[in-house]
C-alpha cells in the first residue's frame, strides 16, 4: 500500500460538503505558489491526504472542482464587499471599507486572483470568463454608485468621472496583487492599502481640494 493510500485510510471520513470545502482550501493554497494550469488532481489529493479516487468521490471531474473553487471565491468575495457596503457611514466611509475588504480577502486568499487571472487569460471564451466579467461588472456598478453618492454630497469633485474612478480603484487592488505575487508579501497588503487610499481620495476630490495642483494645472494649460 502506498504512503498516500495509508495516509488516506487514516484520515477521518468527512461528509461530502466538509471534504469539498477542505479541497477548495487546498486548491487556493496551491495556487499561491503554483500556476493553476499545473495544479493536478494528484497534487490536490496528496495535499489533502486522500487518494485521487477518493477525491473524485466528492467531485465528478476536474472541471467540477474548478467550478466549486470559482463559486467559493465569488461567494466569499461578494460577502466581504456586501458587508462593507451595508455598514454605517457616508459614501466615502463605505467606499474605504469595500476597498479594504477586497484587499483583505486577497491577502488572506492570494491564490484566488491567480485563478481568476488564469481563467481570464485563456484564448477562447469559457463559462468562467463570462461569470468573471459579470462579477466584475456588478462590482464596478456598485463602486460607481458610491462615487456618484460621494460626488453629489460634495465629498468628491462634482465633475468626477465615476466610471474611471471605479476602474482606478480596481486597478489599484490589482497592482497590490501583482506586488504581493512578485515579493510574496501578502501580509503587508492591507497596511499598504490603508496608506494608498488617502492618496486616491486626493485625486478623486479634484483640484478644489488641492490649490497647488490647481495652480500647476492652470499654469500649464495649452494656449
Amino acid at each position: 500500500m502506498s504512503t498516500v493510500t495509508q495516509e488516506g485510510s487514516r484520515r477521518k471520513r468527512l461528509p461530502t460538503a466538509e471534504r469539498q470545502q477542505e479541497v477548495i482550501a487546498v486548491v487556493l493554497e496551491l495556487a499561491r505558489t503554483s500556476s493553476p494550469e499545473g495544479i493536478t488532481t494528484q497534487a490536490i489529493a496528496d495535499r489533502v491526504g486522500i487518494t485521487q479516487g477518493a477525491l473524485f468521490k466528492h467531485f465528478p471531474d476536474k472541471q467540477a472542482l474548478w467550478i466549486a473553487v470559482f463559486d467559493w471565491v465569488q461567494e466569499q468575495l461578494g460577502a466581504a464587499i456586501r458587508q462593507g457596503l451595508q455598514g454605517e457611514g457616508d459614501a466615502l466611509a463605505r467606499l474605504q471599507r469595500v476597498f479594504l475588504a477586497h484587499v483583505g480577502f486577497v491577502a488572506h486568499h492570494p491564490g484566488a486572483p491567480r485563478i481568476l487571472f488564469y481563467e481570464l487569460q485563456r484564448p477562447t471564451d469559457s463559462p468562467f470568463q463570462a461569470r468573471a466579467r459579470d462579477m466584475m461588472g456588478a462590482y464596478r456598478q456598485r463602486l460607481c454608485a458610491l462615487f456618484e453618492e460621494a460626488s453629489r454630497s460634495g465629498q468628491l469633485s462634482p465633475t468626477l468621472d465615476v466610471k474611471m474612478a471605479a476602474l482606478l480603484l480596481i486597478g489599484t487592488i490589482q497592482g497590490l496583487v501583482m506586488q504581493s505575487a512578485l515579493f510574496r508579501n501578502e501580509a503587508e497588503m492591507l497596511a499598504a492599502a490603508k496608506r494608498i487610499f488617502p492618496l486616491l481620495l486626493d485625486g478623486f476630490r479634484g483640484h478644489a481640494a488641492n490649490p497647488v495642483a490647481q495652480s500647476l494645472s492652470e499654469n500649464h494649460e495649452p494656449a
